[in-house]
């Protein structure tokens, strides 16, 4: 007989219909957590990278050595290596904490905007990484849009908003305005001082804007021209294959 202190009764849950089945129950997988720090690192490591080989010689293989990582940790990262290098941008060279948005109510004052900013993306990296910087948008023509898209304004390029807001305040042409002086000249003088030590204080940018830039955006209407980009202007087009350059006439 067996009596009442004698059973222990625990509160056990009723079986599921998966462990009726002879099945183990389903549970539910969580991914690992995003590592900040990590993906620091990788980038860090994709910078230095770039700053000793160029775009063309950075591979995934390669920033996952350096990195102490694994090729299948970036690529769940990234998809590319256009998106990796854009995100390592972001994170370094083109860093920014002001608001994208150029628009300070005259045209004299965003072209300063522009400058500086282009000014502070190329001090926070040495001058052979940025000068590596534009040599990858002219190996990898869309890289130069996706940059624009992804960090810009980067102060290279002048944003049609910009163009837009000048001719409705009447200080540019109302039948517009060729961004070709500011995006050939501004960029090169600048990155140009840049590599070879010079000043680049507010008076020298503000003497860039009033003499040259503005000067010759007024006088440079909008028009279809067939010139070749540089390193900031224009859309850059894909390079030429050797076979193409040799039967060129």
């Amino acid at each position: 007989m067996i009596t009442a202190s004698a059973v222990t009764i625990r509160n056990v849950p009723y079986p599921s219909k998966d462990e009726f089945d002879g099945r183990r129950p389903r549970t539910h997988r969580v991914g690992r957590p995003r590592d900040d720090q990590r993906e620091r690192e990788i980038l860090a490591a994709a910078i230095s990278l770039l700053s000793e080989v160029g775009y063309d010689g950075v591979t995934f293989e390669e920033v996952a050595r350096r990195a102490g990582a694994s090729k299948a940790t970036l690529y769940r990262r990234w998809k590319s290596k256009r998106d990796m290098v854009v995100a390592a941008l972001k994170a370094g060279p083109s860093r920014r904490d002001e608001p994208d948005e150029i628009n300070t109510g005259s045209l004299r004052g965003d072209l300063l905007a522009l400058c500086r900013r282009l000014v502070q993306s190329m001090r926070s990296a040495d001058g052979q990484t940025a000068m590596l910087l534009l040599q990858a948008g002219l190996e990898d023509p869309e890289l130069c849009e996706e940059i624009e898209r992804s960090v810009g304004p980067t102060g290279a390029r002048l944003p049609k908003t910009v163009v837009r807001s000048a001719i409705g305040r009447g200080e540019l042409p109302h039948e517009g305005t060729d961004p070709f002086p500011f995006e050939e000249v501004a960029g090169a003088v600048i990155l140009l001082r840049r590599l070879n030590g010079l000043e680049i204080d507010d008076r020298y940018l503000e003497a860039l804007v009033d003499t040259v830039l503005i000067p010759a955006l007024r006088a440079t209407p909008s028009a279809e021209h067939s010139l070749p980009a540089g390193i900031f202007s224009g859309h850059p087009t894909a390079r030429p294959t050797d076979t193409a350059v040799k039967d060129t006439p």
